[in-house]
């Protein structure tokens, strides 16, 4: 098959083997990119921990001046690339899919690689989601740019990437997938299901092979509990509805408040803050799920609640003032400490209520993460496969769907991304119809069945259209800085004084440009066409004629 075929068949919204093929090699390139990224993690953090995430082996001068020092290092990187090239993590990410189709500048992905690396190798309370996210999306979006593929399927090939960036972070392919369509994509389309479950897959293969299969929370034990404390599960799920809407509201805050700061000072803060408070705690630094658990086992409450603000405090000045990583991965460090304090009044109604702890932990990460993040089945399948414990599955929900009420309906909260997107002023959202048409290429309606004219062939052109009147015919002129093309048609105005064809100027779409693009140009006049060009203006390949796109609008869908 030559590469024009293929980029054909792509242009096509249905599911294929060349989509297919495209969701395998997108998921190969983002987890490659994401594999590296840990390993430079991990390369990082042994140059000066004996262990990874052993912030505490460290002295208190040391773990004071870490954050600053790696704060200082993010500037650096940012002054290199150019500071308008520090727009990064998940909610960058969805904008630039919604009106990018998913194409990831090539500066803010150098920004987030490094940058993502110092900061979590620094122990500031960040996640690598966020950084896995924009680079799978950059790793496999940047191969279909380079192949010029129909932009529909670049969108496509984003979230492949996306989600196996995921799912070679955390090794959780499944809840890879549904993370791209309840976050990312917002939309459940079979086309579009195939190939990102592909690239989950490779993406959890890749990171088999090199890191090893282990859950990274299969260390947690989940214990079955009677069925009574079903009922208090509601009430856990409340609690949790709250924090999250206290902690999306209280991140808003911090970034509307320090915004007036450039972000050199915003940075140098925050690694202060994260220092100060490593100084004292140096357990609260990072968003390590090891040592989370360890607090937990100690049972100890004070120390508990006292990490529990830490994380809040530090979590919320990270990433309000602008440090490059996730906020799921400390969310679910606080949805641990959350749940474990919120069994604690069960040692009330019976004789060892430790047992439970580990179960309520992973319960409180599933409903913290429904409630910031606004995404309940991710956060579902995200616990359920990071513990290996599918049967969290009735409690799960139990937690879940009450927090993510509490904080939708009674506390007026909403995903943490779109309230970060609104606050930068990106855009999220489009209409209906324009979605729709952004899922087809130009290439699978334009009519290739068309002649092309140059200027001063009148008696051709007439011909032509005698001999047939339903092709389109283009007639081109030169000038000299660009060439302009024209419809040409039969006038039936019945004019007296008409000439016999009348010539309209079109617009022209590249060959990777989507129906909407052509939407945009005739919906003015709901007449008219698009021509359809390939590497130049001079190489036009197709027609569109408003009528076409039309008929293709009114099409029946499944």
């Amino acid at each position: 098959m030559t590469l024009a075929a293929f980029r054909k068949e792509l242009a096509y919204p249905r599911t294929s083997i060349q989509l297919c093929l495209l969701g395998v090699v997108g998921g190969i390139s983002a987890a490659t990119i994401i594999i590296l990224f840990r390993l430079a993690i991990e390369w990082l953090q042994l140059q000066y921990l004996p262990e990874l995430d052993a912030f505490s082996a460290l002295s208190a001068t040391q773990r004071l001046m870490l954050p600053v020092i790696a704060a200082s290092a993010i500037i650096v990187i940012a002054y290199i690339t150019g500071f308008k090239h520090y727009r990064m993590g998940i909610p960058f990410v969805i904008h630039r899919v919604k009106y990018y189709f998913g194409q990831i500048p090539a500066m803010t992905t150098v920004n987030q690689f490094f940058g993502g690396t110092i900061a979590l190798a620094a122990g500031f309370s960040v996640g690598r989601e966020g950084p896995s996210v924009h680079l799978g999306a950059a790793g496999s979006s940047f191969f279909g740019q380079w192949l010029k593929l129909p932009y529909n399927s670049i969108r496509i090939l984003s979230g492949c990437g996306i989600a196996a960036g995921i799912s070679a972070s955390f090794n959780t392919p499944f809840a890879a997938v549904i993370f791209v369509m309840e976050v990312v994509l917002r939309e459940y389309r079979v086309h579009i299901f195939i190939p990102i479950m592909l690239a989950a897959a490779c993406g959890s293969v890749m990171t088999r092979l090199v890191f090893g299969s282990t859950h990274e929370l299969s260390f947690i034990q989940f214990n079955e509990f009677s069925h009574w404390i079903y009922l208090y599960l509601i009430l856990c799920g409340i609690a949790l509805g709250g924090l999250a809407s206290f902690f999306n509201n209280s991140l808003m805050h911090v970034m509307r408040g320090f915004k007036r700061f450039n972000m050199m000072k915003r940075l140098l803060m925050a690694g202060a803050i994260t220092g100060v408070v490593g100084f004292y705690l140096p357990e609260a630094m990072g968003a390590h799920f090891n040592s989370a658990d360890a607090l937990i086992s100690a049972q100890n409450n004070s120390l508990l609640v006292a990490i529990l603000i830490a994380k809040l405090i530090l979590t919320i000045i990270a990433i309000g003032l602008g440090v490059p990583g996730g906020i799921m991965g400390p969310v679910f460090v606080i949805g641990m400490l959350s749940g474990a304090l919120l069994a604690t009044p069960l040692g009330l109604f019976m004789a060892d209520s430790s047992e439970l702890t580990g179960s309520f932990s992973l319960l409180g990460m599933a409903g913290l993460m429904a409630a910031v993040v606004h995404a309940p089945l991710a956060a579902l399948s995200a616990v359920m496969e990071l513990s290996f414990s599918p049967e969290l599955i009735l409690p799960a929900i139990l937690v879940i769907v009450p927090a993510y009420v509490t904080s939708t309906q009674y506390l007026g909260n909403s995903s943490i991304f779109i309230r970060q997107l609104d606050f930068q002023k990106l855009s999220y959202s489009i209409s209906p119809v324009l979605e729709s048409l952004q899922k087809t290429g130009v290439l699978a309606v334009m009519d290739n069945n068309f002649t092309l004219f140059s200027a001063n062939e009148q008696q051709k052109i007439l011909a032509c259209l005698q001999d047939a009147p339903t092709h389109p015919v283009l007639q081109r002129s030169d000038s000299e800085t660009d060439v302009q093309y024209s419809l040409v048609q039969f006038d039936v105005s019945l004019g007296q004084d008409s000439e016999p064809l009348i010539y309209s100027k079109i617009g022209g779409v590249s060959s990777q440009a989507t129906l909407a693009e052509v939407y945009e140009l005739l919906q003015a006049k709901r007449d008219g066409a698009v021509y359809v060009f390939g590497e130049t203006k001079q190489d036009v390949v197709g027609v569109i004629t408003w009528h076409k796109l039309r008929n293709y609008l009114h099409q029946a869908s499944y």
